[in-house]
């Protein structure tokens, strides 16, 4: 199995006057971005954000595997991620907080689950160099 997958990127301009636009080849999303958004406080995306939907999506996907091989069958998982930009810049923590609805599973294995799921979902294992926390709860 190899799959490739695209998004590009256009900028225009200055670090700080200038802008961008981010667009994901499937046409799922498409939208702008600049230094506010990204080093401030601002209304459009910014590349941190797009990382913390794809680590809060494989996750989630992730740690439903994991269980439903475990022979549990989720009945909903929340994940979100938190991505810190810090001075450099850099990003130098993710913290994800996840919350699931697993019937008949219990905390300790849950626990287990979701630990592996941080450890082995691929988008964890192409941020290796960033420092993940997990959050994990079984709500049900």
């Amino acid at each position: 199995m190899h799959f490739v997958r695209k998004a590009s990127a256009v900028w225009k301009g200055t670090l700080k006057q200038g802008g961008g636009s981010l667009k994901l080849e499937s046409g799922a999303f498409e939208g702008p971005y600049n230094f506010v958004s990204r080093f401030e406080s601002g209304n459009t995306t910014n590349p941190e954000e797009l990382i913390g939907a794809a680590h809060a999506g494989c996750f989630s996907m992730f740690l439903s595997a994991v269980l439903t091989e475990a022979g549990y069958t989720p009945t909903s998982i929340h994940t979100t991620a938190e991505v810190h930009l810090v001075d450099g810049p850099k990003v130098s923590l993710i913290e994800l907080t996840t919350e699931a609805v697993v019937p008949g599973l219990d905390e300790k294995t849950f626990l287990e689950a979701a630990d592996k799921s941080k450890k082995n979902c691929p988008i964890s294992l192409a941020l290796a160099a960033v420092e993940i926390k997990l959050n994990a709860r079984l709500v049900g």
